[in-house]
Parts: structure tokens; C-alpha cells; sequence
């Protein structure tokens, strides 16, 4: 019988954030149709400066989305249409300073985190019952550097909920490290920290299903690590570093975004400057990749990119060139196939399709 009706639909609505120094309007919505395997209805709904990262609640009613606004920077609360796609905006908060580059909801859609490359804080609000953002709850300051001359001062890149909801990780790119948090009415406390490989410039992080391992995209020096993850502590142990382009290419070239499938067996790696995304296969019972291919994405600097909900498909951005790109997807192998790549939208970033129910 089938699992989740939405599975068997044919056509799934998604949100791209932008950088709007161009010719972008903001937050972007679109169809994919996967009988016809294409793009379609791509349209702004959310008239704001630089929404680079967004997210959606679990039950697909409210999308938060990173943004600049004058000299403060911070997040906007919005209600989906459930019909058109269309945003409303609820409300916002702002702080001080730069925008943050990464946002999170929990699965309850009560608390909301984000992540300040500039600042090095990880921020904390609160959510009301009709999804409005109260004030920070938490900032949480990072203190350190690294050995690259990117990290002269921390730089925290990406915050985001375990998968049990217990705790709060954040990952900082400017000292290198994987940081624990325990929430409680939204206030922040570190619990644990895992300081990886000196200069590896750690990016974003993403959980396997089983919830014992993790996997860390470095921007700096171009790998996944491979993690052990403790539930109860929220501690992390490290098993594996494996490089995500070849060894012979000497160009510029910086980890982006990394995703895993919802069976476990596969873990995606973006590559801006090489321009691909590496595949890895997963071994479950000692949680370390093994290397599959690279993928051209067919465009400069892959910032994000998204399985569908079918995930036999997935769909990659390229800022620097403004195309999507899509792509078939072998579950069995884990191998992806172009099908698409003159998807325009201005400087894409970040990827988001509504939450299968």
C-alpha cells in the first residue's frame, strides 16, 4: 500500500532564496512536474533584500527566510498559500549588524535558529501560535580562529535542529568546529564542541536517518568528514575524511552544500569552482562514504541544491551563472543523469521543496 500520498502526486511546489544584487526580486516559487520532468511557474513571491537561505515548517504553512533590511539584518515569518504559493509576510526581527546566512525551524515550528557568517553568532527566537517571531531569545557568541586566512575570526555557517529535536548544532567555518547546544525556551547552552581538522573550514552538516552518524561539508579544504554522533551527550566523534574533488585540480574551489537521501544509502556534496556534486555511497553499519562520481552542474558556483520528494530527482543551483539545473536520480546506484540545465533564475542560493506529509 502506498506509504505518504503526496509521494504519488505528480506535481510539488518548492522556494528558491536569492542573493538580490542583480536581477533578483527575492524568494522565488516553482512547480516541478515530474511526469513532464520540468520546471515550471518559476515567479517572486517575497519582495525582500538578499533572502539567500530559507526554510518551511514541517506541516508546510510558513516559510522563514533570511534577509537584509538597511543596517540591521535578521529573519521574516510568512504564511504559504496553499493554493497559489503565494508569501505573506507575518512579521520580522532584526538585530544589528550583517544578515544571517542560515535559518532552521524545528519540527514543532515553536523555535527558529540562524546562523551569522559575519558576526560568528548562532541566534535564537521563539515562534507565537500564529507563527509570528518573537525577539532573539538567545545570541550565542563564537570565539576563536584557524590557521586559513578565512578564519581570522569565527564565522558560524549553518544551525539546525537534531533529528530528535533535543539539541541545537551549530557549525563554524572560521574555528573549525561542530557545536552543541541544549535549548530551553529558546535559550542557548553550550553542551558540546568538536574541534575538527585545523584550516578544513567546516560548512554545513547533515544528519543520516539512523541518527548515529553525521556528515560535515568543509569549504576550505574540499572534503566530507565523516562523524559519529551521540544522541545522549550530543557529542560527536570523527571516523573518516574523504576529499569531494580530485586530487589534480588546483583551481579555486569551495565545499557549498551537502544532503544525504531519506534511506541513508547516499550523501550528495556540492563543489563550487569545480562545479559538480560529488555522490558517495554510505556504509550503514560503520557510518564512512565511499566514492561514487562527480557531476558537472552544468553552470558556475552550485551554491545549494534539493531531492525532490520523490528523490528521483534533484535539483542544483548555480548563482554565479543564475541557471537550476535538474537532474534524474538512480536510486539504486546514486547516480545522476542531467536532464535540464536552462532553468533560469537569477542568483539562486538556496533550494526548498514542501515537506512530503
Amino acid at each position: 500500500m502506498p506509504r505518504k500520498g503526496i509521494l504519488y502526486l505528480s506535481i510539488y511546489k518548492g522556494y528558491i532564496g536569492t542573493y538580490t544584487k542583480g536581477d533578483s526580486e527575492g524568494v522565488y516559487s516553482f512547480t516541478f512536474d515530474t511526469e513532464s520532468q520540468s520546471i515550471q511557474q518559476i515567479k517572486p513571491v517575497a519582495t525582500i533584500e538578499n533572502p539567500t537561505y530559507v526554510n518551511i515548517s514541517q506541516d508546510n504553512n510558513y516559510l522563514y527566510a533570511v534577509l537584509k533590511d538597511g543596517s540591521k539584518g535578521g529573519i521574516a515569518s510568512y504564511s504559504i498559500d496553499e493554493q497559489t504559493g503565494n508569501l505573506t509576510e507575518i512579521n520580522r526581527q532584526l538585530l544589528d549588524g550583517t544578515s544571517p546566512c542560515h535559518v532552521s525551524v524545528d519540527e514543532t515550528n515553536t523555535q527558529v535558529v540562524t546562523a551569522n557568517y559575519h558576526l560568528g553568532t548562532i541566534v535564537s527566537h521563539l515562534v507565537n501560535e500564529d507563527s509570528s517571531l518573537m525577539p532573539a531569545q538567545s545570541v550565542s557568541q563564537h570565539t576563536g580562529s584557524g590557521p586559513h586566512e578565512r578564519q581570522e575570526k569565527p564565522h558560524a555557517h549553518y544551525s539546525g535542529f537534531t533529528l530528535d529535536g533535543r539539541f541545537v548544532v551549530a557549525v563554524d567555518l572560521g574555528t573549525d568546529q561542530v557545536i552543541t547546544y541544549k535549548t530551553n525556551d529558546g535559550k542557548l547552552e553550550v553542551i558540546s564542541s568538536l574541534s575538527v581538522k585545523p584550516g578544513s573550514g567546516p560548512r554545513h552538516i547533515t544528519f543520516h536517518p539512523n541518527g548515529k552518524y553525521a556528515y560535515v561539508m568543509t569549504e576550505l579544504s574540499n572534503e566530507v568528514i565523516s562523524l559519529e554522533y551521540n544522541s545522549e551527550t550530543g557529542s560527536f566523534t570523527e571516523l573518516q575524511y574523504i576529499p569531494t574533488i580530485p586530487a589534480d585540480f588546483t583551481e579555486n574551489s569551495q565545499g557549498s552544500a551537502i544532503h544525504i537521501s531519506s534511506d541513508g544509502q547516499f550523501v550528495y556534496a556540492g563543489n563550487r569552482g569545480h562545479d559538480s556534486i560529488a555522490s558517495y555511497s554510505v556504509n550503514n553499519e560503520t557510518g564512512e562514504l565511499t566514492f561514487i562520481e562527480y557531476t558537472s552542474t552544468e553552470g558556475h558556483w552550485p551554491r545549494d541544491f534539493a531531492l525532490d520528494p520523490t528523490e528521483n530527482f534533484l535539483l542544483a543551483s548555480n548563482q554565479e551563472s543564475s541557471n537550476l539545473v535538474l537532474f534524474s536520480r538512480d536510486k539504486k546506484t546514486g547516480k545522476l543523469t542531467l536532464l535540464d540545465s536552462s532553468i533560469t533564475v537569477p542568483d539562486p542560493v538556496c533550494i526548498k521543496f514542501l515537506h512530503v506529509k
